[in-house]
């Protein structure tokens, strides 16, 4: 003879929703054993008395027994409602036990976050918004990688960041995202190139065979750039590629060749003529830069709100 699990047939087994009163009936029952009412035991909960007798009453229906005596003087319990009550006391202590461990659990994880960014949104972005997030959360630890965009997505999907900060042309897969900021390409030159005296903008071509000091494959910014000149012929093989934005600037500004970076990134160069901007038409430059997490867990807790701060108004 084979059992259920032999066959497969396994009768479902019901759920115990509708045999045991839920903790709100437990704790009233708690109540009145205490305080000998069910009209004080209701003021304790913060309910009317006839929501409590009402309470009391379905718990009596679900049960199939007495539990309370009602009489002008109080409330007691009968035999089977002190019996039961003892049951509710053990099963409210450990869902308070419960609570008391998820409350903790939420602790540890409000106490760090994991961060992820591209270079250009790690050095230009990300600092002010740690600032502020500090002042609302000073116990909160935050730890940063700072890397391409491929490997913020890969960071981020793994599980080894909670939210990450990313450039380019798409949402990596895997990933949900949210728009935080645009952002422009722009061609610089040392004030020494030949480029620096230039009126005329660079065109498309012009651009596509040039041997740039670029960020390496797997950057925001080459992803973008790529794709701005796949229909001019591609770019020509760089003649430095570099692992960050700062070695870029480094390399450029000793005059080494023209470079292709975020304009977030050189505006105070820019601004102080360490480098001159090169015009460019024929190809648009624009990025968009995003905030991303796991398909279908949105941030919560401390990266929550750092995503909150980054859609600020301006």
């Amino acid at each position: 003879m084979s059992s259920d699990s032999d066959t497969g047939d396994r009768v479902p087994r019901a759920g115990l929703g509708h045999r045991v009163p839920d903790l709100g009936a437990m704790e009233l029952l708690l109540a009145v054993a205490r305080l000998g009412s069910l009209g004080r035991a209701a003021r304790e909960l913060g309910i009317s008395q006839p929501a409590a007798s009402s309470r009391v009453r379905a718990v009596e229906r679900q049960l199939g027994v007495a539990l309370v005596n009602r009489s002008p003087t109080g409330s007691t319990l009968t035999d089977a409602g002190a019996l039961v009550t003892e049951w509710a006391r053990r099963v409210v202590e450990s869902a308070e036990a419960f609570d008391a461990g998820a409350r903790a659990l939420r602790t540890r994880r409000d106490s760090r976050l994991r961060v992820a960014a591209s270079m250009t949104i790690a050095e230009y972005l990300l600092p002010g918004w740690l600032i502020v997030l500090h002042g609302r959360h000073p116990d909160t630890a935050v730890s940063l990688f700072a890397g391409n965009s491929a490997d913020v997505a890969e960071r981020v999907i793994s599980g080894g960041a909670d939210l990450g900060f990313v450039e380019g042309t798409d949402v990596p897969n895997g990933l949900d995202a949210a728009v935080i900021a645009h952002d422009r390409l722009v061609v610089v030159v040392a004030p020494s190139h030949r480029w620096a005296r230039r009126r005329k903008p660079l065109s498309a071509a012009e651009l596509s065979a040039t041997a740039f000091i670029l960020r390496e494959q797997g950057s925001g910014t080459r992803q973008v750039l790529d794709a701005a000149l796949a229909g001019h012929g591609g770019l020509a093989v760089p003649l430095l590629e570099l692992a960050s934005t700062t070695a870029l600037k480094g390399a450029t500004l000793s005059g080494a060749g023209p470079a292709v970076l975020s304009e977030l990134a050189v505006a105070d160069e820019l601004a102080a003529r360490r480098l001159v901007e090169v015009p460019v038409e024929g190809i648009a430059l624009e990025r968009v830069l995003r905030a991303v997490w796991p398909t279908g867990h949105r941030p919560t807790g401390p990266a929550r709100d750092l995503l909150s701060l980054t859609r600020r108004p301006a």
